[in-house]
């Protein structure tokens, strides 16, 4: 049994390339720094003494940043090509983050994240455009289910390691490490990652003209895949901003077990995400109705903790999440990626991007007000009812896609 579970897990990363696993070590290195995310909001009540509203806005700036910096990283990557979008987004983004610890004020801060998210996350969407270059068709899910794992590898040590470090040191800490581990991703990245042109297939480009897909602003079926990532992702961010609050003011956690408790999502999703596509692909299952269900158990995990005061709930909660984002993020990057048209996808993937950023400018805020006013009981049936929201947009979708397939076949 254990050389079956052993075996289907490294079936799992065969046959991807070896730039996509150097790009998943830059992004580890990258991610594994990012230890001030997770604790923003508790940095800015703890040592800045901001109240609720004034986080809600600066996280509001986050987002607005992430917003601006997606689509000018989706914009420049069709201009100019991913690889320089990407070292230079690493580049500013460490010197940023370096420089953003010295910011003591609410205005100053709040000008300082801002630019700070608008050069990180350039690095989104011409990441996700790489992975056409780097990585086969057949194997693109598995490629970004790599890059996730990736990412939530260094998750899983960030707040851990971001615990002890603000126990240890402070706050000031995880600021140094983010703006180094940005630019140890660079070096890294110079040494290992050759750039690298999209190849483009010209009979791809013959069968997208007859299908008449000319514009993104025009694809509808895809503008009501971004309502539902965008709800996907207002819900989700609650994770990274109330959450921690909840933690620490109802349930008296510390930072090291919050960073503890937080490290759980990436250690699991790096654990299970992996095998668990390579075996949702393997058996050919619909990928729609699985994102569907993906988010029913968002919902769930927000929904669970109105149910009791126990703190055990609290890891009933991070499971559900952790396994509707391990079902979800995978197959709407997929959907994202190959819905767009040759030349057209660092477009497609900055509006998906996009879609996360305007989920963080309001996502943050609204949060926080709904806390500051009704509570922490009110703030997670508010997100558990969005969540069953996109769950029928969802519906919603896969109805008019399999509508387009009928079209496309009678023509």
């Amino acid at each position: 049994m254990l050389k079956r579970t052993f075996s289907s897990y490294r079936d799992s990363f065969s046959g991807l390339s070896k730039e996509v696993w150097w790009l998943a070590l830059i992004t580890f290195i990258n991610r594994a720094g990012t230890m001030v995310i997770p604790f923003l909001s508790l940095y800015l009540t703890a040592e800045m003494h901001l109240t609720l509203s004034e986080v809600g806005w600066i996280m509001t700036c986050f987002g607005l940043g992430s917003l601006l910096g997606s689509w000018l990283g989706g914009k420049l990557s069709d201009k100019i090509g991913f690889y320089k979008v990407m070292f230079f987004s690493l580049l500013i983004t460490g010197i940023s983050f370096i420089a953003l610890q010295f910011v003591h004020t609410f205005l100053g801060f709040a000008i300082g994240i801002f630019l700070t998210m608008t050069f990180a996350d350039a690095f989104r969407p011409a990441m996700f455009v790489s992975l056409k270059a780097y990585s086969k068709p057949k194997n693109q899910t598995r490629s970004l289910t790599l890059i996730r794992l990736a990412i939530n590898l260094g998750f899983s040590f960030g707040p851990f390691f971001g615990g002890l470090i603000i126990a240890a040191i402070s706050y000031s800490g995880l600021f140094w490490v983010d703006g180094i581990t940005c630019i140890a991703a660079i070096v890294v990245m110079k040494v290992v990652l050759k750039e690298k042109k999209i190849k483009v297939d010209k009979s791809i480009i013959i069968v997208e003209k007859e299908n008449k897909i000319t514009s993104v602003y025009k694809d509808k079926p895809y503008w009501l895949f971004l309502m539902i990532i965008f709800l996907m992702g207002f819900v989700f961010l609650q994770l990274f901003t109330t959450m921690p609050l909840f933690y620490r003011e109802v349930h008296g956690m510390t930072e090291v077990q919050i960073g503890l408790l937080m490290s759980v999502n990436g250690f699991l999703i790096f654990l299970f995400e992996m095998p668990l596509i390579h075996y949702i692909e393997k058996k050919l299952l619909d990928r729609m109705k699985i994102i569907t269900w993906s988010l029913v158990l968002l919902s769930l995990s927000y929904l669970v903790l109105n149910t009791s005061s126990w703190g055990g709930i609290l890891i009933v909660g991070m499971l559900l999440i952790t396994v509707g984002e391990m079902l979800a993020f995978p197959f709407t990057n997929n959907f994202a990626m190959n819905r767009a048209p040759t030349g057209s996808e660092g477009r497609y993937l900055a509006l998906y991007s996009m879609a996360f950023s305007c989920a963080h400018i309001f996502s943050a805020k609204t949060g926080m007000e709904v806390i500051d006013r009704f509570g922490f009981f009110t703030n997670w049936f508010l997100m558990g009812g969005l969540g069953l929201l996109a769950v029928f947009f969802m519906i919603w979708l896969r109805k008019i896609l399999d509508l387009e397939r009928e079209m496309a076949i009678d023509n």
